[in-house]
């Protein structure tokens, strides 16, 4: 299945900003997440076609995938 990944702000670093990556199914938003090597400690936001998600969700094909880190600052 097709997913379009789109990570934000210091996860883009030495990855890339969006990319449609291929998938089988079942896979999680935790499995994207680690295939990323992004720390889940530091993950603020998930969206999955816009809408706020949790990294046991599953992926359907066509899905898309936004991963915000936390940010720091006051």
């Amino acid at each position: 299945m097709k997913i379009t990944v789109k990570l934000f702000a210091s996860f883009q670093a030495g990855r890339f900003n969006v990319e449609i990556r291929e998938y089988p199914e079942p896979t999680l938003i935790g499995d994207v997440v680690r295939e990323q090597d992004l720390p889940e400690e530091k993950i603020g936001i998930v969206l999955l076609n816009m809408v706020h998600a949790k990294l046991y969700q599953p992926l359907r094909d066509g899905d898309i995938l936004a991963i915000f880190p936390l940010v720091g600052g006051g």
